[in-house]
């Protein structure tokens, strides 16, 4: 069997990534809340993906929900689970969110 992703390791102190890079993505998220319910669809989550000109939305989209939707009831709960989807975007990107945002 062959295994493709690796195993997500701890994340240390000096691993953490800007705290302007992390304010961005909640930011940009936030804002890709087009009817304001406090939750992230599908189609909200990939137009976030497409905003930082990713290569294959689609696949971010569907990890994404596999890392944060918990509850799994569709939805990315901005108020909970929010944090997960950035975390998840800052593991993607690591370094790069203020180019990908130019």
């Amino acid at each position: 069997m062959v295994f493709f992703f690796n195993k997500r390791t701890e994340t240390t102190h000096k691993d953490l990534p800007p705290k302007e890079d992390y304010d961005e993505l909640v930011k940009l998220f936030k804002r890709c809340d087009v009817n304001n319910d406090g939750r992230l669809s599908w189609e909200e989550v990939k137009a976030g993906f497409r905003r930082l000109h990713s290569r294959f939305p689609l696949y971010r989209t569907h990890r994404a929900f596999q890392m944060a939707d918990q509850n799994h009831d569709g939805y990315i709960n901005v108020g909970d689970e929010l944090d997960k989807l950035v975390t998840y975007v800052l593991e993607c990107y690591p370094g790069t969110i203020k180019l990908r945002l130019i």
